[in-house]
């Protein structure tokens, strides 16, 4: 068997403090643990940081960032905690580097799992598995094989310097634009469907005009991340199928078009566009030769670790 890589994690955890335990405890039981997990917090302010402290102090792979409070809350500020938190593996030896998300769950030998992947193929630049969760509103089985999650993404060192990382885009997505850049350089992406995490969040504690708000804004980040009108219709005719049926869908078509009408600038340079417009009718395609099928070996409950 060939040598399994060494690697090293990266967390920026903003005001986690309800569900970091978990995955902290998910990664100390690991039958293969990072040289180093550094984790960030972000400002937080509910005791996220008392809780990495202890750890902390148990286990000395792991280590504590705490950058100041900010203002204002976007997804450029996360890229930049886990820029500083890969500030401290500059002088480490290692093959893998992970963004692991602060409320996910995970088996035993997960994190063997993938970081094995890498030895088994010298072309594999990003890796990761499906996630579950519980109401979960995007299906798995109708992304494209080569889409890794954000919620555990892996990358081989060599891929993740040619991308030059995560891009400070304040609208998200970054870790989609990461698997794209990759693809974009040559290297293989892919998502292993033999094991999955478990994403905690807060599930039905939104008030009818959060909920609206959030699925407009759904659809108009799908226009800014380059999807395809034609891929973006068919997915929102299926979100329709889920609470709040149909005006869910409507209200991501309506933040979706908007957007276009408006010509907001994507966030998605255009080579990548054009790499995600073509992976999405390729898709269309496959779906409708062949009708999705139930890919899940487990459901939600049965993930849970």
């Amino acid at each position: 068997m060939a040598k399994i890589p060494s690697y090293v994690l990266i967390t920026a955890a903003r005001n986690e403090a309800r569900l970091i335990e978990q995955t902290i405890q998910s990664v100390v039981r690991q039958t293969i643990k990072p040289l180093k997990w550094v984790i960030v917090s972000d400002g937080s302010t509910d005791g996220t940081d008392e809780i990495v402290k202890r750890y902390a102090a148990q286990h000395p792979w792991i280590e504590f960032i705490r950058l100041p409070e900010r203002a204002e809350r976007h997804f450029g500020g996360k890229v930049g905690a886990l820029n500083a938190g890969q500030s401290k593996l500059a002088n480490l030896d290692y093959e893998v580097i992970g963004n692991l998300d602060a409320d996910i769950t995970f088996e035993g030998d997960y994190l063997e799992f993938l970081v094995s992947k890498f030895a088994d193929d010298p072309k594999l630049g990003v890796t990761g598995t499906p996630y579950l969760e519980d109401n979960k509103e995007q299906d798995e089985r109708f992304k494209s094989p080569d889409h890794v999650s954000g919620a555990c993404q892996l990358f081989r060192r060599r891929c993740w310097e040619e991308i030059g990382g995560y891009p400070p885009v304040k609208t998200g997505g970054v870790d989609f634009i990461a698997v794209l850049a990759a693809q974009s350089k040559g290297w293989k992406t892919q998502r292993f469907e033999e094991r999955n995490c478990f994403h905690h969040r807060n599930v039905g504690t939104e008030q009818h005009a959060e909920v609206f708000s959030r699925l407009l804004n759904l659809g108009r980040k799908d226009y800014l991340l380059g999807s395809h009108p034609g891929f973006e219709v068919f997915r929102c005719l299926l979100r329709m199928k889920s609470p709040p049926y149909v005006i869910g869908g409507c209200l991501m078509i309506v933040g979706y078009f908007w957007a276009m009408v408006r010509g907001l600038e994507r966030s998605m340079p255009e080579n990548l566009v054009k790499i995600r417009q073509g992976n999405q009718i390729q898709r269309l395609s496959q779906v409708f030769r062949h009708p999705l099928k139930n890919t899940h070996p487990r459901s939600a409950a049965q993930a849970r670790p």
